[in-house]
C-alpha cells in the first residue's frame, strides 16, 4: 500500500467537489428499489452494522447473501448504467454508487460535500460515542480528526508504541495457544475473541485493564443498541456507567498505552479526548474478525502460508517488524470480506453529477463488496496478497479495506501492525486445521460471505 494517506493530487475537495463529476444518476423503479432494500440493505442490517449478530451472520453465509447482493447490483448497473442509482425511502433521498470511480470521488470529497456524519450513522454511534469524529461536522470535526491522527500516528507504519504492541500481542497469543493445548486443542471464535479483547484493552487502556471484561460487555450492549439506530430506546444509564468506567482507566494514563498518548496530546476545550476512545475499542473488534478470517485463509492456502513463514524466518518476531506479506494477507481478508460492508456519506449541499443534480441531504451508499469482488478483477474470488505489494491495489479504484480519502481509518497502520504480529505469533510454532476446509479451498472461488463465528481450528504444534 502507498504510504501517502491523503487524496491524490488533482482530486477535488471542498467547494470544487460540487462541480459536475462522475456519471449521470438514474432513478430505480419501485420494484428495483424494493429489491435493493430486500437483497442488499436488509441482509447487511441483519448481520449487524455496529456489532455482528451470530444468527444474522450464519444466515448470510448459508444463503450467500453477499453473492446475491453483488449479483443484483451488477445486474442493475448493466440495466441503468454506471451512474448512482437513486431511490427514496422513509422520506430520505439515497443514491447507491455503482461505479468504482464514482465511489472513489465521493470518498475523496469528504467531508465537503460528502460528510461521513450521516443521519443513520449518528443515530447509531451517538449511543456510545456522541463526540466521535465519525459523526462530527464542521470545525470540530477537523480538530477531532487531527487529534485521532496524532494519537494513532496516522501514516506511520510502526507506531511509537510498536514494542508494546508486539509484546502484548505475543503474550496474549501465547496464553490463547496454551489454553488450547491444555484443553481440546481447538480454537474457536469465543476463545479467540476473548484473547483479542484482552489485547485491545491492554493496548488502549493499559495492562491494568486486561481483565476488565465489564467495560467490553457494556460497550457491546451499547453497540447492540446502535444496531437498531433510531428504533431502539436510549440506554442513558448504561452509557453513563460505561463512560465512568472508561474515564477511570483513561485518568490513570498508564505508560505504554494509547491512554497515555491521549493524555499527552494537546486538546482544545471542545475536543472531548475521552469521547474518541470508544471507537478505538470498537475498531479493534473488526480487526479481530479480519485476523481470524486471515487465519482461516492461511490454514487452507499452503503457498501463501509458506510465504508468510519465509518472511517470519528472517525476522526477529520479538521486535517490531513490518512483515509486508503478512500485512498483505490481512488486507486481502478485508478485501474478500469487508468488515464494514457499507460506507456511508451524506451530501451537505446539492451536488452535480453528469447532466443532473442530486439534492442536499442525499445519502450515498457505497457497498464495498460490489467493488472488492467485481467479476472483472482477475483476483476477485482468490487470495492474492501480491496486489497490495506490486501496486495493483493502489491503481485499482475502490479497493477500500480501510475506506479512503480524508476519512480513511486513522488507525489503519496500528491495526495492521497488531494483526500481522498476531498472525506471525499464531503461525510461529503451530499449524491449523479448519473444521470445514472445503469452503476455502484454493482451487475454487472463495465464498462471498464468511461467518467468523462459525470458524474453528485444531491447533497442531509444528
Amino acid at each position: 500500500m502507498s504510504s501517502d494517506r491523503r487524496p491524490e493530487a488533482g482530486t477535488a475537495t471542498g467547494p470544487e467537489a460540487g462541480r459536475a463529476t462522475g456519471h449521470t444518476p438514474a432513478r430505480a423503479s419501485a420494484r428495483d428499489a424494493a429489491r435493493i432494500a430486500a437483497g442488499v440493505i436488509a441482509p447487511t442490517l441483519a448481520g449487524g452494522v455496529i456489532v455482528r449478530r451470530r444468527t444474522g451472520m450464519a444466515l448470510a453465509e448459508r444463503y450467500a447473501a453477499d453473492r446475491r447482493a453483488t449479483d443484483l447490483l451488477t445486474a442493475l448497473r448493466d440495466r441503468y448504467g454506471p451512474g448512482p442509482l437513486r431511490l427514496d425511502a422513509a422520506g430520505r433521498h439515497f443514491a447507491v454508487v455503482l461505479d468504482p470511480a464514482d465511489a472513489a470521488h465521493v470518498l475523496a470529497a469528504t467531508p465537503d460535500p460528502y460528510s461521513p456524519a450521516t443521519r443513520e450513522k449518528r443515530a447509531a454511534l451517538e449511543r456510545f460515542q456522541p463526540h466521535g469524529v465519525l459523526i462530527t461536522r464542521g470545525p470540530e470535526r477537523d480538530e477531532r480528526r487531527a487529534f485521532n491522527e496524532a494519537v494513532l500516528e496516522y501514516g506511520h507504519r510502526l507506531h511509537s508504541l510498536a514494542p508494546v504492541v508486539v509484546r502484548t500481542v505475543r503474550e496474549e497469543t501465547g496464553k490463547l495457544l496454551g489454553a488450547a493445548t491444555a484443553g481440546d486443542g481447538e480454537i474457536g471464535w469465543d476463545a479467540f475473541a476473548a484473547a483479542w479483547d484482552r489485547t485491545a484493552r491492554r493496548l488502549t487502556l493499559g495492562d491494568r485493564a486486561r481483565d476488565d471484561t465489564r467495560i467490553t460487555a457494556q460497550l457491546g450492549r451499547l453497540r447492540a443498541a446502535g444496531n437498531w439506530s433510531v428504533a431502539a430506546p436510549r440506554r442513558s444509564g448504561l452509557r453513563d456507567r460505561f463512560t465512568r468506567r472508561l474515564r477511570g482507566h483513561l485518568d490513570r494514563a498508564e505508560t505504554g498505552s494509547l491512554a497515555a498518548a491521549l493524555a499527552a496530546a494537546p486538546a482544545g476545550p471542545e475536543l472531548d479526548p475521552a469521547g474518541q476512545v470508544p471507537h478505538w475499542l470498537f475498531a479493534f473488534d473488526a480487526a479481530g474478525i479480519a485476523a481470524f478470517r486471515t487465519l482461516a485463509l492461511l490454514s487452507t492456502h499452503a503457498r501463501q502460508t509458506a510465504q508468510v513463514r519465509n518472511e517470519m524466518a528472517v525476522a526477529d518476531l520479538t521486535a517490531p517488524q513490518l512483515l509486508p506479506y503478512t500485512r498483505a494477507c490481512v488486507l486481502e481478508s478485508v478485501r474478500l470480506w469487508p468488515t464494514t460492508p457499507f460506507l456511508l456519506r451524506e451530501s451537505v449541499r446539492a451536488t452535480a453529477w453528469g447532466s443532473a443534480e442530486l439534492p442536499a441531504g442525499t445519502g450515498f451508499l457505497i457497498y464495498a463488496p460490489l467493488f472488492h469482488r467485481d467479476d472483472t478483477l482477475p483476483y476477485s474470488d482468490r487470495l492474492t496478497p501480491e496486489i497490495w505489494l506490486d501496486g495493483t491495489a493502489d491503481h485499482t479504484s475502490a479497493l477500500l479495506p480501510f475506506s479512503a480519502g480524508p476519512a480513511r481509518c486513522p488507525g489503519e497502520d496500528l491495526v495492521l501492525l497488531a494483526t500481522s504480529t498476531l498472525i506471525a505469533a499464531l503461525l510461529e510454532r503451530h499449524t491449523y486445521l479448519p473444521e470445514r476446509p472445503g469452503r476455502l479451498r484454493p482451487d475454487r472461488p472463495l465464498p462471498r460471505t464468511l461467518d467468523h463465528f462459525g470458524l474453528r481450528f485444531a491447533a497442531l504444534p509444528r
